[in-house]
């Protein structure tokens, strides 16, 4: 077995505060509903980035330790002084914890959120003090945990422990995350109306933009989609003629690498790609910052073609030299000594024809304001989710055909568990070439391909696996009334 890292016995001076701030168990196990913790990461002069505390107290193996403490920290220099927020995401190494010192994951992963910042400190031998505060959590909510450390993290920094206890107590006062619901919440003096999702595949849609409707990301909050700043069309500036590629490869469970100039830059980046592809489900490991000093480097990068499905945000130009094998790269920015600015692939040849109206509307929305930028990114978002919905439309429409009769649910013993048949290639392919797709792509050869390569994606097999779940309960019910 292997050995318990408890952060609440660690003789850190930092949690040796943190031990000092009461907190009824009531209150610990009410938070524990949407986070896992609030953690604080120092730069140590022998260790680099320490996680000096987490409240209230939790549980980690010294491998989740570090691995969190590195991914704080942005792993190049990003300016002398300041700050800034990105999130992460590391592999949970408990198979089974106490839930009353720590909540248990919903896929084996931590999710975390950090602000870092660096300052002039005459008192310590770089000059520096640099400092990370990060929000865990075992939810997919991007959108609201980003939000919830850009306001937190600065007023943590100005007022130390006084705040984190109050955004807390804030924490433990919400209602139970119950999924589909639109809740209030209040934080630090600000009331958020979030949206969750039903399910974690769920393409969860914002309002009209304005002049269309009143609607300010940073008040009403569809918690599974991208962070709302920086702006993903300029993330992707540089590859914007390239999207539908990109999309392609996503959904085709192809590996992607995406550089850039700085952590936020690449949590942004990942995060905006993995929400174009639901209701697909996700296949391959997701990192949207990844390090060098990751628990899972040697197992991601590695000399073996990468996993199906990989998308990892990095910084570091040496991941460039390691990525023989992956067969897409986005450039967010330059980076010094790392890849231009810009999209390219080795293998991949696109199979739809681009929105051109959209295309339009998107060169011309970089030179546009702060407005103009958030509606063109939104009308991408909107696009995309409608690509994949038109990409799964003639698999359901198959998958229909496959669903029990009346009269065969009427005559099967009540023994027997009635689910979809057996999904049929060349079946599926004969009702694709009767009924056809919506989605443009570039000539009937190109559309069979690609349903030749999207059938057999690790991506399709979990949504038949849920289709076929979902229609199991719904002829069960049926056979109960």
């Amino acid at each position: 077995m292997p050995r318990v890292f408890q952060v609440e016995s660690k003789p850190r001076r930092r949690q040796a505060e943190l031990d000092q701030l009461p907190v009824e168990p009531e209150t610990a196990e009410r938070m524990r509903r949407w986070i896992i913790g609030i953690a604080i990461v120092d730069f140590d002069l022998d260790d680099g980035p320490v996680l000096e505390g987490i409240f209230p107290p939790s549980i980690l193996l010294p491998a989740e330790a570090e691995n969190l403490a590195f991914s704080s920290f942005p792993d190049s220099l990003q300016f002398d002084q300041g700050s800034q927020s990105h999130s992460f995401r590391i592999r949970e190494q408990l198979n089974s914890i106490n839930a009353e010192k720590r909540p248990p994951t919903k896929d084996g992963f931590i999710y975390g959120y950090s602000h870092f910042t660096q300052k002039k400190d005459a008192t310590s031998k770089r000059g520096y003090e640099q400092r990370s505060v990060v929000i865990l959590t075992q939810h997919q909510f991007p959108a609201l945990f980003s939000l919830l450390i850009s306001i937190f993290g600065p007023l943590f920094h100005q007022h130390g422990l006084p705040m984190l206890e109050a955004a807390c107590q804030n924490i433990a006062s919400w209602r139970d995350p119950v999924p589909g619901e639109t809740l209030e919440l209040g934080f630090l003096g600000s009331v958020l109306r979030v949206a969750l999702p039903l399910t974690v595949n769920e393409q969860q849609f914002t309002p009209d933009p304005p002049p269309l409707g009143k609607y300010d990301p940073r008040q009403h909050i569809v918690a599974s989609s991208s962070p709302s700043t920086p702006s993903p069309l300029m993330l992707f500036e540089a590859a914007v003629t390239q999207l539908w590629s990109v999309w392609e490869c996503l959904v085709l469970c192809e590996p992607i690498l995406i550089f850039g100039t700085s952590p936020p830059q690449t949590s942004q980046a990942v995060w905006w790609l993995r929400d174009l592809m639901r209701p697909i489900p996700v296949a391959g490991d997701f990192r949207p910052y990844f390090t060098m000093q990751d628990g899972d480097h040697s197992l991601l990068v590695n000399r073996l073609p990468p996993k199906p499905g990989i998308v990892l945000g990095v910084t570091n130009p040496f991941f460039e030299k390691s990525n023989g094998t992956t067969t897409g790269q986005n450039s967010t920015a330059g980076i010094p000594a790392g890849p231009a600015p810009g999209w390219k692939s080795k293998t991949h040849k696109r199979y739809i024809s681009k929105d051109r109206a959209l295309l339009k509307q998107l060169e011309s929305a970089f030179h546009g304001d702060t407005k103009t930028k958030f509606i063109a990114s939104l009308a991408v978002r909107r696009h995309f989710h409608s690509r994949t919905t038109e990409l799964i439309t003639p698999l359901a429409r198959y998958l229909n055909t496959l669903i029990p009769s009346p009269t065969e649910v009427a005559r099967t013993s009540t023994h027997y568990t009635l689910r979809l048949k057996p999904f049929n290639n060349a079946n599926f392919f004969a009702s694709l070439k009767t009924h056809g797709s919506t989605l443009p792509f570039r000539s009937r050869s190109k559309r069979t391909e690609f349903y030749e390569r999207f059938l057999r994606t690790p991506g399709f097999g979990l949504w038949l696996a849920q289709q076929e779940q979902i229609v199991e309960g719904v002829l069960k019910e049926k056979r109960a009334v």
